[in-house]
C-alpha cells in the first residue's frame, strides 16, 4: 500500500511524468535531469532545479519515497534511433535505475514505455 504518495522523478525531462503524478495527488521529493535545456524548462515549470547526472547522485541524498518514476533515455532502444541498446552509454543508465531499485526498494517502479527495451 502506498501511504505517503511520495515519488522521485529520474530522467525528468521537462516534467511530463511529474505533472501526471502531481495532478493525481502525489508529491515529488526529488528530481534528476542532466540535459541543461530540459532542466531549465523543468525549473521554469516546477520552480525547482533538478539534480544533474544520475551517476553522480548518492542514494543517501534522496529523501524517503514510495514510487520511483523514470523517463530514462530511450534513444538507445527506440526504433527511431540507432538501436545500440546497452552499447550506447545512455542505455547503461537503465542499470543505475536498477541500482536505486535494489538499494531503496520502492513500492512501485514506473518506467517510460520504450519499444524494444525488452529485446536488448
Amino acid at each position: 500500500m502506498i501511504e505517503n504518495n511520495r515519488f522521485i522523478d529520474l530522467f525528468a525531462g521537462i516534467g511530463g511524468i511529474r505533472l501526471a503524478f502531481e495532478q493525481n495527488g502525489f508529491k515529488c521529493v526529488f528530481s534528476s535531469e542532466m540535459d541543461k535545456y530540459a532542466a531549465k524548462t523543468y525549473e521554469a515549470n516546477f520552480d525547482e532545479k533538478p539534480f544533474g547526472d544520475i551517476t553522480k547522485i548518492n542514494e543517501k541524498d534522496i529523501p524517503e519515497f514510495d514510487i520511483l518514476a523514470a523517463g530514462f533515455p530511450c534513444q538507445p532502444f527506440s526504433v527511431a534511433g540507432y538501436r545500440k541498446g546497452f552499447d550506447d552509454n545512455r542505455g547503461n543508465h537503465f542499470f543505475r535505475i536498477l541500482e536505486f531499485v535494489d538499494i531503496m526498494r520502492p513500492k512501485v517502479v514506473f518506467l517510460e514505455n520504450v519499444k524494444n527495451l525488452t529485446t536488448h
